[in-house]
């Protein structure tokens, strides 16, 4: 049976703390969105990718699809009020039917090809996977009305997730069913999916592999372009 895999980039949103919208600035010579489009276009194990934007930036998306997708983006979708509702409309757009779901933040650049391989690899085993790193400071939980800390978290067992993250398409469709029952709203697809009782496998990200939700974000994000040569691959 032949696996089809569909990208779906979420590139809809706002950007209130970044103060203007984000997808569309520059970063190294290039829109920031344009980033993923050319990781999944030079990623073979992918087949097509579906972009959730905001209905004003469509036609900009789609041609910037057009110039670093390498052919995959098969469609541009205008997102919802929330990110699970973007992705959704993405994921309901996709077609044909893919047999494993990418989800990845548009505004997080520097995932690699080897990320999405083992990602990918790893929904394959499990039916979900989600890139992550060890938590590394300590983390404290604090009383309701968060002036107080009510307890320490042990780190051992703690990861960060970032994107990419990766489905088995029943597994997120499941998942979606579920949520629209009770309007459950998650903050990413792995937490649908791990709610619906299904297993998430983990696979280890990079600390470069940064979410840009800030201005000084973006000048952090600039650092490593120059350092990368201005390329979204790397070796890991």
């Amino acid at each position: 049976m032949t696996q089809r895999v569909c990208a779906i980039v979420a590139a809809a949103g706002h950007g209130a703390r970044f103060g203007r919208r984000k997808q569309l600035v520059e970063l190294a010579g290039k829109p920031l969105a344009a980033w993923s489009l050319e990781l999944f276009g030079a990623c073979p194990l992918v087949d097509d990718v579906v972009v959730a934007c905001d209905a004003e930036e469509r036609s900009q998306f789609e041609i910037m699809g057009r110039r670093f997708g390498a052919g995959k983006v098969r469609k541009v979708v205008v997102g919802g009020a929330r990110r699970q509702d973007s992705v959704n409309a993405a994921f309901e757009a996709a077609d044909p039917m893919p047999t494993l779901v990418i989800v990845h933040d548009g505004a997080r650049p520097f995932a690699t090809p080897d990320m999405v391989d083992r990602v990918i690899n790893a929904a394959r085993s499990w039916g979900a996977a989600v890139v992550a790193l060890r938590v590394k400071d300590t983390i404290k939980e604090t009383r309701d009305d968060g002036a107080l800390v009510a307890r320490t978290i042990p780190r051992e067992r703690l990861w960060a997730a970032q994107t990419p993250q990766a489905f088995a398409y029943g597994v997120l469709r499941r998942a979606y069913e579920a949520v629209r029952v009770d309007d459950f709203v998650g903050t990413d697809e792995a937490m649908l999916v791990e709610r619906n009782g299904d297993p998430v496998a983990i696979v280890e990200g990079a600390e470069e592999n940064i979410k840009i939700t800030a201005p000084e974000d973006l000048f952090v994000a600039e650092r490593i372009a120059a350092l990368k040569d201005g390329s979204p691959e790397s070796s890991r």
